[in-house]
């Protein structure tokens, strides 16, 4: 477990058998942000793309009163500017009877820690345009939104049709 300076709260990485842990995290988070129709997410796809040959993220999962109560799906990035990797904050999420406790900047936190531990260059994450919540919660802690970017995304038939592109 990592020690906190809150009380009774605690963290840890995730392993295999908290999979059904985080995917109940994962579409708790979806629901907040009505999303809940794009989660396909299933626990056999969680397990191998966490835990399997090709680990493509990490989770820490926080726990209060030795209850789940938060978690954060986290990778690797790279800066080709920086000439380092990154650390890139794919979800946060803390149960909404638990907000305001501080457990989401212990967590943050926590990140930028092991971020600096792992040399990366930076912590970056996206947060949407409507959850003013969140922007000025990440805005006190000095996180800058990066407003001059536009995000692209090539998706379902789209990825397919490129992909057929380079295949022919």
């Amino acid at each position: 477990m990592i020690e906190t300076k809150i009380l009774n709260f605690e963290m840890r990485f995730a392993e295999p058998d908290d999979v059904p842990v985080v995917l109940q995290f994962i579409k708790e988070l979806a629901e907040y942000e009505q999303l809940s129709h794009e989660v396909v997410a299933t626990e056999a796809i969680l397990r191998e793309s966490l835990f399997g040959d090709r680990k493509g993220a990490e989770v820490i999962l926080g726990y209060y009163q030795k209850q789940p109560v938060s978690f954060a799906l986290f990778f690797h990035n790279f800066s080709t500017f920086l000439g380092r990797a990154g650390i890139y904050l794919e979800d946060l999420y803390v149960k909404p009877e638990m907000r305001g406790r501080g457990i989401g900047r212990v967590m943050l936190s926590y990140l930028a820690y092991l971020a600096q531990e792992r040399n990366c260059g930076r912590l970056e994450w996206w947060v949407l345009d409507w959850n003013e919540t969140a922007i000025n919660f990440y805005q006190k802690l000095g996180a800058v939104p990066m407003n001059e970017w536009t995000v692209f995304r090539v998706t379902d038939r789209s990825l397919i049709d490129l992909a057929q592109e380079f295949a022919v």
